[in-house]
């Protein structure tokens, strides 16, 4: 069925997708050498980093000045804003996780179009890990 979220979703899924291959996002070499700042450092990823904050700064504050978003009948703005045992575990799991595979979900889901043989092997892994967490909650 085609609705207009629908396709306001594919659009913006695209656009990211194709932000992240042109950034060098899904490549994994670049991620790894970004996150070795004891080695051969390479910063470029910070610019895009850095501009996907400013971005999503303005966008975050644009949409807090409006009643309900474009395609939903209301924000599902986070409630939590308590730092726990568990936020912190998986933050540290995913940041360890990033730099020694050099993808993170949106980037190894990207990279599957590209017939990476390393993001094919990532992404069902990521996936079982993610059915694991859920069944050991």
């Amino acid at each position: 069925m085609f609705s207009p979220a629908l396709a306001l979703a594919f659009c913006i899924g695209t656009l990211f997708g194709v932000g992240l291959l042109v950034s060098g996002m899904t490549e994994p070499g670049n991620v790894q050498g970004f996150l070795d700042l004891a080695g051969a450092w390479r910063p470029q990823l910070l610019a895009v980093l850095g501009s996907a904050v400013v971005v999503a700064g303005l966008l975050f504050a644009w949409a807090r000045t409006r009643a309900a978003p474009l395609a939903a009948r209301s924000f599902q703005w986070p409630t939590r804003k308590d730092i726990d045992a568990r936020l912190v575990v998986g933050s540290a799991v995913f940041g360890i996780g990033w730099a020694l595979a050099g993808y993170c979900p949106g980037p190894a889901v990207t990279a599957l179009g590209t017939l990476s043989v390393e993001a094919w092997v990532f992404v069902p892994a990521m996936a079982a890990g993610a059915w694991l967490a859920q069944r050991l909650r």
